[in-house]
């Protein structure tokens, strides 16, 4: 993982706003969120060897339920429509076994 100044992380997240917007709209239908619930899509820098050092997370809290994190190990910018609906995939599937 590269290391990143604080003014260079708060540039990137400044110009990633649009696009972490633009997800949210075109999420928020695909997993029938209602108006008392929430969505929050952020880009993070994953301190794991494993993964990417840049990932897209989306964080699913529905009224009621217990919040729901789903990893996308792509960079914001990078994320696609075969992201998106496997995303929306694995929070149908954790929702309906009540996982975490």
């Amino acid at each position: 993982m590269a290391f990143v100044t604080l003014k260079d992380w708060r540039r990137r997240l400044a110009a990633n706003a649009p696009h972490s917007a633009a997800l949210k709209a075109r999420l928020t239908p695909m997993l029938e969120l209602g108006p008392n619930d929430c969505l929050s899509v952020s880009e993070i820098s994953c301190g794991d060897p494993d993964c990417s050092d840049i990932e897209t997370v989306v964080l699913v809290m529905r009224a009621g339920e217990q919040s729901r994190a789903v990893h996308i190990f792509r960079a914001l910018r990078e994320v696609d429509d075969a992201d998106l609906a496997a995303a929306c995939a694995e929070e149908r599937q954790r929702r309906s076994a009540q996982l975490p």
